[in-house]
């Protein structure tokens, strides 16, 4: 039943094209995208984006990021996104390419880079020499992005292929320097998040988790709950209700096949887990989305009590 699960593809962001679309670039004086991206979503395409200035507030699964300028921007279509706040003044270059794009005729695998994996941290804080770096490969690729040419696509994929390998040691480093900052706590915290983003759906029980990190339940409720403020449970609840709101926004499933594709017992069950991390019915939420209301008081707010609790 994942194949259901609602994702918009590239050619939502461009204008009605004679094909579907496999590349498209985003800039100040782009026109700003219709879709619903204050709610949870998943997407057929990736994106690399650079923010110019404004700020923004970007949720991908368990993780909220704040934007500023020379944020580097790395989404893959592995994760749930969210964009809860954007600010009026936000501007960024973002290129957003599909993986038939990019490796046509091409041994690339985009698989092979650690920024696009599902548990990678999605947004990097980029000191000045390195966002003006960036920068400056996004505007090279809007400049072919917007100019007619015979070898247009063939020279945007040799711009990306060269964006893709910059990228690539900016992560690695900043990726080794947080991890050798991480207390143990921090560290431990850090894998039982990557696996809850796994298992949510079908693993509830801490034990599961325990088992996986080597450690007891107790240790590593103690652990969660010092390195992150929020209890286990919590965690695992605010994966399942993330999961929830995307299928909810899928009219072409019924809420009792949501409840079993999120292993609940039966559609009640399901429900009353919704409404208790959301304040509102599965039915509600769905309404409202279908009616075009952004309903933020609808996202999650697992508190002291978690729904898993039940």
């Amino acid at each position: 039943m994942s194949a259901a699960i609602p994702v918009y593809p590239l050619a939502a962001l461009t204008e009605p094209a004679a094909k579907p679309a496999e590349i498209f670039f985003l800039g100040p004086q782009s026109a700003p995208t219709q879709l619903p991206i204050e709610l949870p979503y998943r997407s057929n395409y990736y994106k690399i984006g650079i923010c110019l200035r404004g700020h923004a507030s970007l949720k991908v699964n368990l993780d909220t990021y704040d934007i500023g300028p020379g944020s580097l921007m790395l989404l893959s279509p592995y994760v749930i996104k969210q964009w809860p706040f954007m600010s009026a003044d936000m501007e960024a270059f973002s290129i957003f390419f599909t993986k038939e794009f990019i490796t046509a005729n091409s041994s690339l695998n985009l698989d092979t880079f650690a920024f696009f994996e599902r548990d990678a941290r999605h947004v990097l804080p980029l000191p000045p020499a390195q966002a003006a770096s960036i920068t400056a490969l996004l505007r090279a690729i809007e400049q072919k992005y917007d100019a007619p040419h015979a070898y247009r696509e063939e020279i945007l994929k040799s711009l990306i292929h060269i964006l893709l390998h910059e990228t690539a040691p900016i992560y690695s480093v900043q990726h080794v320097s947080s991890n050798a900052s991480q207390t143990r706590s921090q560290l431990i915290a850090a894998e039982f998040k990557k696996l809850v983003n796994s298992h949510y759906a079908t693993q509830r029980s801490l034990a599961f988790y325990a088992d996986k990190l080597c450690i007891t339940p107790k240790h590593l409720a103690e652990t969660v709950k010092e390195a992150t403020g929020k209890r286990a449970l919590e965690w695992l609840a605010e994966a399942v209700l993330l999961e929830a709101h995307v299928l909810l926004q899928n009219p072409a499933l019924t809420i009792a096949q949501i409840a079993d594709t999120l292993h609940f017992a039966d559609q009640s069950t399901f429900g009353r887990f919704f409404r208790k991390g959301t304040g509102a019915s599965p039915a509600t939420y769905r309404q409202r989305c279908s009616s075009g209301e952004v309903a933020r008081t609808f996202s999650p707010q697992v508190g002291h009590t978690s729904p898993l609790a039940d």
